[in-house]
């Protein structure tokens, strides 16, 4: 038990001395202002004549340089000429604290431990430290950027902070092309009328026809110019650029209209006074006005026309206004025939059932006054059955006294419509 307790306590010896030891060491390696001074303390040597000089400078000089005047020197000390009492770490400031420059290595010279590895370039205490989002538009401050401040690289991505998805600019928005029954565009066969209105000669010709090709032989131009497809507008801009080119006038002022119209022609053939070629004065013209010019006789009631441009056959009824309003073209023939009979049936409780003729614009109560009336056996309902466009019947029931009184409107028949009046329930 006693060599226990004696080998205890020789242990705690050696702990003891070696404790000391490593406090020594570390005293020793202390780095700061302090370790500085009680170094210039022990030394107690005075300071270089070089310091003196520095001591000596006016105190103005000294306040304008003050990083200098805390910059330690190589050999560890610090002058202190002029300071009263010890300073400490937490006096320093981060004005007089020293900075090294950008780039150079910043290296503890009292102290005999290795260099750090990857220690980057100092940064001063008052410089901010620039953050990705900064870079993406953030202000230089090292503040977050406000999402609104970010600007988003790909038009078509999602914004978060609305979540709304931003669009790319849509494309310019275009004029209405002009309607066809507004607009002309000169043809083979066409005379203009070319007047240049700042010309001092007016005994010259203004009247050009349009020749075979499309071109058009103006005097004062050298070439013949394409004029075929052209609005007379647009045969103005284009002569004012050419005379101006040519150096004819300095600021043309040219009128261009179309004197005598021949390219644009319609053929109207069938029951009609006046046949043969229409001339058409703009690109499209309803088919009534066709029709009307060519004078239809009193047989006439349907119309067919042939378009030019696609091929396609249309019968059209005279009788029907919203069908008359089809636009015809440059090309297009227009046949008229006699319309064909066209019949309704009716039957039941009516005064003369069977087939009876059809025209347009026939309405129900005109159909049943025409068969004769109702008989006294009569309900007063009236089934309309209409035959669709698949074969298939389709049956609508109308009560008589409430279209006399009003309550609904009279419905129109059409050609094929079956009617019938059916017969009261007896009692």
């Amino acid at each position: 038990m006693r060599k226990f307790l004696s080998a205890f306590v020789i242990a705690l010896a050696v702990c003891a001395v070696d404790v000391s030891v490593l406090r020594a060491q570390v005293s020793s390696v202390r780095v700061g202002p302090v370790s500085d001074e009680k170094a210039s303390d022990v030394s107690g040597a005075p300071s270089p004549k070089k310091d003196d000089k520095k001591s000596n400078r006016p105190e103005g000089e000294r306040k304008a340089n003050p990083k200098s005047e805390a910059r330690p020197r190589a050999g560890g000390e610090e002058r202190k000429d002029g300071e009263a009492g010890t300073q400490t770490s937490s006096n320093i400031s981060s004005k007089d604290a020293a900075i090294p420059p950008v780039g150079a290595s910043a290296t503890n010279t009292t102290s005999d431990a290795p260099p750090k590895s990857g220690s980057g370039t100092s940064v001063p205490v008052s410089t901010p430290a620039k953050t990705s989002a900064g870079e993406l538009g953030g202000s230089e401050t090292g503040k977050t950027p406000d999402a609104s401040s970010v600007k988003n690289p790909n038009p078509n991505s999602t914004n978060g902070a609305n979540g709304t998805t931003a669009r790319p600019n849509s494309a310019p928005v275009l004029p209405p092309a002009p309607a066809l029954t507004t607009l002309y565009r000169i043809g083979v066969g066409d005379v203009l009328d070319i007047r240049i209105l700042n010309q001092s000669d007016t005994r010259q010709s203004t009247l050009y026809s349009v020749l075979t090709g499309g071109v058009l032989e103006y005097p004062l131009l050298r070439n013949p110019l394409t004029v075929s497809g052209m609005t007379p507008e647009e045969l103005s801009a284009q002569l004012i650029a050419e005379l101006k080119h040519r150096g004819v006038f300095d600021r043309p002022q040219v009128r261009v209209s179309v004197r005598d119209y021949g390219s644009h022609a319609v053929l109207v053939s069938g029951l009609v006074s006046d046949p043969g070629t229409k001339i058409l004065r703009r690109e499209a013209v309803p088919l009534y006005v066709v029709v009307a010019e060519a004078q239809p006789k009193p047989e006439a009631g349907r119309a067919v026309v042939v378009s030019h441009s696609t091929g396609k056959t249309t019968s059209v009824d005279l009788m029907d206004a919203a069908s008359m309003n089809m636009l015809v073209q440059q090309g297009d023939v227009i046949n008229i025939f006699a319309r064909p009979p066209e019949f309704f049936y009716i039957g039941g409780e009516i005064g003369a059932p069977g087939q009876k003729d059809f025209h347009l614009g026939l309405t129900l109560t005109q159909a049943v006054l025409a068969s004769g009336g109702v008989t006294r056996l009569s309900a007063g309902r009236v089934k309309v059955s209409r035959q669709g466009a698949d074969g298939r019947l389709v049956s609508k029931e109308y009560n008589l006294r409430e279209i006399e009184d009003g309550v609904i409107p009279d419905p129109s028949l059409q050609a094929g419509d079956r009617v019938e009046v059916a017969r009261a329930r007896s009692k």
